[in-house]
């Protein structure tokens, strides 16, 4: 493996800015549904409410968790990582040093590069959405102004017991434990559906019905702002960082495969979901269904909000491009 400890100060600028959390969606163009869940019960109502199939879907009683395990690790004194698990498709990273700021850098099989944050003292999570292959890694401490320097360098091989595990761990930008709250409105969602199709709907139309764009949030968001999906719920606020975050994780702790898009729609940096179906494959910005088509879900754009109100935020919500899966 290919290591640098303290490589001689390769500095560079990073701009993995709150461009995309202050440019995020709300608006238009889902169908709206009147049997959609309300606060009061979550579990209550279902655009499949009169479904005669007599279907029942099973609830899963605990989410897949991350874990380091141990049992293959790298590092320094001040940098973990623990890749035990890379075949379930994440990786774990600690950094226990003295920089004010650190990130995590990692290049992905396709030539893609993700950059994270990383906090300080615990373990956190990053999947490997790129699938099968080599990924390489760099940890990078602040050195002044906006230039970084390698602290640490690794090279990882990724073999997946299966494509669909990055999309169905909780991971930084998509936190999530079984005593989270929305993991039990998950499964309340759950007990109430006939199958995959009819959960989806629930949770789309439970969070577009309950959560508001928050505006404020959306003109003060600073670099490094993570979504907290608890408080998203509780407070019914949130960027479109939160409601792709907080419908990811919820469709995750039910064992359907999604991913946290991050992208442009047309030139404004935004998140939205794709989800996987078994008959349908990976549905890809296209989701909503009503029995006859499919339609753009974006849960952020379909949420019961003012469009007028937060086009300066993220333009007219069309032309969606995809940059990163998370």
């Amino acid at each position: 493996m290919h290591k640098k400890l303290l490589c001689a100060y390769i500095f560079f600028a990073l701009s993995f800015s709150a461009a995309f959390l202050s440019g995020c969606a709300v608006s238009a163009g889902i169908p709206s549904n009147s049997d959609a869940a309300d606060s009061s019960d979550p579990a209550s109502k279902s655009p499949s409410d009169n479904d005669q199939s007599g279907g029942k879907r099973a609830t899963l009683k605990e989410p897949l968790i991350p874990e380091a395990s141990g049992t293959v690790t790298y590092g320094t004194d001040n940098i973990s990582i623990d890749a035990s698990n890379t075949s379930e498709g994440y990786v774990m990273v600690k950094y226990e040093g003295d920089s004010d700021k650190v990130k995590l850098q990692l290049q992905a099989p396709d030539g893609e590069t993700y950059t994270y944050n990383l906090a300080v003292g615990s373990y956190e999570a990053f999947p490997l959405s790129a699938g099968n292959g080599d990924y390489h890694l760099d940890v990078l401490e602040h050195a002044y102004d906006d230039m970084y320097a390698t602290a640490y360098s690794e090279d990882i091989k990724v073999t997946l017991n299966d494509e669909f595990r990055p999309f169905l761990y909780p991971n930084q930008y998509v936190w999530f434990t079984p005593e989270y709250k929305a993991v039990s409105y998950a499964a309340k969602l759950s007990d109430k559906s006939s199958d995959d199709l009819d959960y989806i709907s629930r949770v789309y139309h439970y969070v577009i019905k309950n959560i508001e764009y928050d505006q404020d949030l959306a003109q003060n968001v600073q670099s490094g702002y993570l979504p907290d999906i608890d408080n998203t719920m509780n407070t019914k606020k949130g960027i479109c960082f939160d409601y792709a975050s907080l419908m990811a994780a919820m469709l995750r702790s039910q064992g359907v495969p999604t991913k946290l898009v991050v992208g442009y729609s047309g030139t404004a940096y935004h998140a939205w979901i794709s989800v996987y179906l078994k008959e349908s494959g990976w549905i890809d910005k296209i989701i909503e269904f009503d029995g006859e088509n499919w339609s753009l879900m974006d849960p952020t754009l379909a949420a019961n909000n003012s469009a007028s109100s937060v086009k300066k935020y993220i333009g007219e919500g069309n032309n969606y491009t995809v940059k990163y899966s998370y």
